[in-house]
């Protein structure tokens, strides 16, 4: 390797040592005995590799549209070959009237086969006889490309390196016992197998055995992640059901809890009794009384001589939980209050004292809550609402304003990828609300393109007239607030052309309006006294109407998984029965579309969660980042559950029975474990 090139490998693909070379792993293996004709290439063919001679080269345009061209010839066809770049470097390399090997994805221009920045290199026959030989090829780009090290040549490098290597230089690093007794690929072989395969049955164990690595090391380091935070911190302990609990339980409790909601209460009170804290996860789906189990925790921490704050993501919705927490708690020796932006500054100095004082047991909030001028006295329990909407260094801000940590209780309808990748790995407790109250009907997901307009009015027209209300939302585009808000101004007009006034009744909520005016607006619609609602996705959480039967969600395929299946919960809220109709343009891409098939599919938040996870990849569980790539070279949390799990338990078993990892067939672990470059300790904040 030239100083040119390794300086590219360095910056394309941050290959720096032979240990990232080695696990730089190929994205695919070619059989070099497995050629093809020309001849075959149909228009649904992705990927090809034929033996030809080239016929010519040629360079086509000038400046920034000049390409060099090229045909290749075998008995059955021509196939054309293109660069865009790198033009000089490839004229230089290949020599017209030479076979060559070429691999690539196919495409058809002008009607005849192509392909563009094709692998090229010069065919050398394979010995007769000779055992078929699959040739790893490996991520590039097209810079690298550029310069001779695409995929192939990459693997050349990966070759040179294996046949160099002693077993002894690439150490075990889980303990043998664990490989010993799951039947595992020692470390050093399945780093041979995956590169350069002698079997597809080798290539299989390799796979499993580094996908296993990579799980149990990520496991191992979240479990003592979790040991260090539960020996760190002594966190505050809730002793007792008390006598604010169970008076609201016996006199106060407005309905009868589901099972679900017990079993929870029953986890949440063993969690706050145990002198660690408590870091759990609620999921459950819109309407499943995630609230009361919220409420419920909050008076077991008064009982205990602590305060509760709750934090919500919008000023709507932390208004609607202080409203509702209010009207139940209006007969108990408890004091509540809502902290908001909106707060005039008197109410706002009697809060901020009352939290000091111990006088105000309970708060309400938006982010206003993480505030530095917020103090409490005696802070126990914290529980963030929609915990999607909060940056994860936010939440981290609450955990400042108690001396002993508080015990955290995560509330999602939809979880985020992130949370849910958590939750795989077993660093955050996890509880189910999957119950919901008697009498709720599923809500009816439909897809219509948006050239189906007038029949969907026409639907809408019909709910109407049996007396129910209509919402009408379309997207948010941040990047572009005023494009939006002319589109918003648009759907308006379009809706009264379809619904006027004044038979209709039509209020209008977006991010642009006033609050005054937003909840004048908001609450002509809660009381019914307008039928049809158009708003941006300010409505996502917090408004609840019983009597909105129908949701249209325009221009769909530009919402996410989670939020669309937020935006469905407003809907299906009373007794009567329940539509969302997705409306998207013809040209939706096929993720997007991929996205409204799995929402007209199901109302499980779990498996919209499960598909947003494949979709979106899981973000990075120890960082910020709440979806993207996880760094999991060859695992995945979508599809290897199995391995997961088994590395799971292994690296639970393994903490427990040596949490210093101290044991001398632990040591190599350790010693592994502490030359990986550490991060931020983010993975303790669900």
């Amino acid at each position: 390797m030239g100083p040119l090139r390794a300086d590219m490998l360095k910056k394309e693909l941050e290959i720096f040592t032979f240990g990232d070379l080695l696990n730089h792993f190929p994205n695919r293996h070619i059989d070099k005995t497995q050629i093809s004709k020309i001849g075959e290439i149909r228009p649904e063919t992705e990927f090809i590799q034929v033996v030809g001679t080239l016929m010519y080269l040629d360079t086509i345009g000038e400046k920034r549209g000049r390409r060099l061209v090229a045909q290749l010839k075998d008995d059955t066809g021509i196939l054309e070959l293109a660069w865009f770049q790198g033009i000089t470097w490839v004229q230089k390399n290949l020599v017209p009237g030479t076979k060559y090997l070429v691999f690539g994805r196919t495409g058809f221009f002008n009607g005849k086969p192509q392909i563009v920045h094709p692998e090229i290199e010069s065919f050398v026959p394979a010995k007769a006889g000779g055992q078929a030989f699959l040739e790893p090829v490996y991520p590039s780009t097209e810079k690298l490309k550029v310069r001779g090290l695409n995929g192939r040549q990459i693997g050349k490098l990966t070759y040179t390196l294996i046949s160099q290597l002693h077993p002894d230089e690439l150490m075990e690093n889980i303990p043998a016992p664990i490989v010993q007794g799951l039947k595992l690929m020692d470390r050093y072989e399945a780093h041979c197998q995956i590169h350069y395969p002698k079997s597809a049955k080798g290539f299989e164990a390799a796979m499993h055995r580094l996908k296993f690595e990579e799980f149990f090391i990520a496991q191992v380091r979240l479990n003592l992640t979790r040991l260090q935070r539960h020996r760190a911190s002594r966190a505050v302990v809730f002793e007792k059901v008390g006598e604010i609990f169970n008076e609201f339980y016996a006199k106060y409790l407005p309905f009868e809890l589901t099972g679900a909601q017990k079993r929870v209460l029953k986890e949440i009170r063993t969690d706050t009794a145990r002198g660690r804290q408590m870091n759990r996860l609620l999921q459950g789906d819109v309407g499943s009384g995630k609230t009361i189990v919220a409420l419920l925790s909050m008076l077991l921490a008064a009982d205990n001589g602590f305060q509760s704050c709750m934090m919500a993501p919008t000023e709507i919705l932390a208004q609607q939980h202080y409203k509702g927490l209010s009207d139940l708690l209006k007969e108990m020796p408890v004091e509540i209050a809502l902290l908001t932006g909106s707060i005039k500054t008197k109410e706002r100095k009697r809060i901020l004292q009352g939290l000091l004082d111990d006088t105000i047991h309970f708060v309400v909030g938006t982010h206003a809550v993480i505030e530095d001028v917020v103090q409490f006295k005696n802070l126990g329990l914290v529980i963030v609402d929609e915990q999607h909407r909060f940056g994860v260094a936010q939440r981290a801000r609450l955990w400042a304003k108690a001396t002993l940590p508080p015990h955290v209780l995560v509330m999602t309808a939809t979880p985020i990828p992130r949370t849910l990748a958590m939750t795989a790995y077993g660093d955050l407790d996890y509880s189910v609300m999957d119950e919901l109250p008697p009498g709720r009907i599923p809500i009816t997901t439909v897809h219509r393109f948006e050239t189906a307009r007038a029949s969907v009015m026409d639907f809408v027209k019909t709910e109407l007239e049996k007396g129910r209300q209509i919402y009408f939302i379309y997207p948010l585009i941040e990047e572009s607030e005023k494009l939006s808000f002319e589109d918003l101004m648009q759907g308006y007009e379009q809706v009264k052309s379809f619904f006027p006034e004044p038979k209709y009744r039509i209020s209008m909520v977006h991010g642009r309006q006033p609050a005054d005016q937003k909840e004048t607006n908001m609450a002509r619609f809660v009381s019914g006294d307008t039928q049809i609602m158009v708003s941006t996705t300010v409505i996502e959480v917090g408004v609840n109407v019983p009597n909105a039967s129908v949701m249209v969600i325009e221009s769909s395929e530009k919402f996410g998984l989670s939020q669309l299946h937020q935006l469905r919960g407003r809907v299906g809220r009373g007794s009567e029965k329940s539509f969302c109709i997705l409306l998207t343009s013809v040209k939706a891409s096929k993720e997007a579309r991929e996205r409204i098939k799995i929402m007209c599919a199901t109302n499980d938040g779990f498996k919209i969660a499960e598909k947003d996870l494949e979709l979106r990849g899981p973000g990075d569980i120890e960082g910020t980042r709440q979806s993207g790539a996880l760094n999991f070279k060859l695992a995945s949390l979508v599809n290897d559950k199995g391995i997961l799990e088994q590395a799971r338990l292994a690296a639970e078993k393994l903490v427990e029975e040596d949490p210093e990892l101290l044991l001398a067939k632990n040591l190599q672990l350790k010693n592994y474990l502490q030359s990986q470059k550490g991060k931020n300790g983010w993975s303790k904040i669900s």
